[in-house]
């Protein structure tokens, strides 16, 4: 059965995504108490709106809560283990991240939530106690890992409803975190909604949608922004996708040893365009050296606390077999394109150049994988091109 479950929190009503299994019912309705009341419910659009320079222009209060499915495990974008150091050491020993993604009607994007040891560093007069030391922050990162109501270790798939008393904008994207204070009352809390609720599809792009071809000009920025979000990097901040037909062109940061800011590579889909893929803490086994296909979290680190107009990259989570785009036309006078390409749709035309493409009005089957349209064999003569739709 299809029901849609609506609940409120302080003044805004906002509904869960469609459940199918009643059992999802019952989860959803015994996480809810936990949550408390009243909470601002807020959506991660609203909570990463920018500017048109890419400053934040989120204007909201706390607390507030998000809820969305987890793309990361809590171990494989930065290394938790305890490390305490003084300020004077200038690093923040163990860290802690996740990334969040939408799943509420009308709702679109991704939230990162992040926590760091060693805050003095962070924090004038650089006093060591603003620090958490080893045994309190082992305590904070197990509290984060685990559902307060249940003891359930999270994972990435499961549904979850983060509240926040806190936030920061940070390289181009507004994080959930701790505004760099160890005191209690400014934690967040996670709190499972469904166990294994399942990760969204990704959607599937090329470096054309986010990226200009490279100019060679070290001061300019190819990166696509766009401040209403329907277009470019910004479209797709905090999402899982699939970017297609990549060549990798260094290789120095496939490593899933090396410390976050040197596990990252170039990539390029070979018409000038080039972006940025950061490995895993887990091996994704040795660099492909043919086209392939990167499945991932789409994020930011511009590396900027004021603007966030560039520094898209991809948080790389699976290396697939390339899935070019790239139109296929059999002796049957059959058109196809790969199926996972569900957000295009074939155009015709009978001239090139074309300014009149019209679409084919056939649709398409399904057939190995691969999206079919069998056409007449009176269209011999015709061009055809994919489509982007919404």
């Amino acid at each position: 059965m299809n029901v849609t479950l609506r609940f409120r929190a302080g003044q805004a009503t906002f509904c869960r995504r469609s459940l199918i299994i009643s059992k999802r019912i019952s989860l959803v309705a015994l996480a809810l108490p936990f949550l408390g009341a009243p909470l601002r419910a807020e959506t991660h659009a609203n909570l990463q709106s920018v500017t048109a320079v890419g400053t934040s222009a989120w204007s909201g209060s706390y607390p507030f809560t998000v809820t969305g499915v987890l793309l990361t495990d809590p171990d494989e974008m930065l290394d938790s283990t305890p490390n305490f150091q003084p300020a004077s050491a200038g690093t923040m020993g163990g860290e802690w991240q996740i990334a969040v993604q939408a799943v509420l009607a009308g709702d679109r994007g991704g939230t990162t939530c992040w926590i760091g040891q060693n805050y003095a560093i962070r924090r004038p007069p650089f006093d060591d106690a603003f620090s958490y030391s080893n045994e309190e922050w082992a305590a904070e990162v197990e509290r984060l890992n685990h559902d307060p109501a249940t003891g359930h270790a999270f994972r990435k798939g499961d549904l979850v409803a983060v509240t926040a008393n806190h936030s920061l904008f940070y390289g181009g994207k507004r994080n959930i975190n701790e505004a760099h204070d160890k005191d209690p009352a400014a934690d967040f809390i996670i709190s499972l909604v469904i166990s294994n609720y399942g990760l969204p599809a990704p959607e599937v792009i090329s470096l054309m949608s986010v990226m200009r071809t490279n100019d060679n000009n070290a001061a300019t920025s190819e990166d696509i922004f766009d401040v209403t979000c329907a277009t470019g990097g910004e479209h797709w901040q905090g999402m899982r996708v699939r970017i297609t037909g990549l060549t990798l062109v260094d290789t120095n940061g496939w490593n899933p040893t090396n410390l976050w800011n040197n596990r990252k590579c170039t990539v390029t889909d070979g018409e000038g365009r080039f972006f940025t893929l950061r490995h895993p803490r887990y091996s994704l086994a040795p660099a492909p050296t043919n086209r392939f296909d990167a499945l991932g979290v789409f994020t930011q680190e511009s590396g900027s606390g004021v603007q966030g107009t560039n520094g898209y990259e991809l948080f790389i989570q699976q290396v697939l077999p390339a899935d070019d785009a790239v139109l296929a036309i059999a002796d049957r006078l059959v058109v196809s394109w790969p199926g996972s390409l569900s957000n295009y749709r074939l155009l015709g035309a009978d001239w090139l150049p074309a300014t009149n493409w019209s679409p084919v009005t056939n649709q398409p089957v399904l057939v190995e994988g691969r999206n079919a349209v069998i056409q007449d064999p009176s269209e011999a003569k015709k061009f055809y091109r994919l489509e982007r739709v919404q």
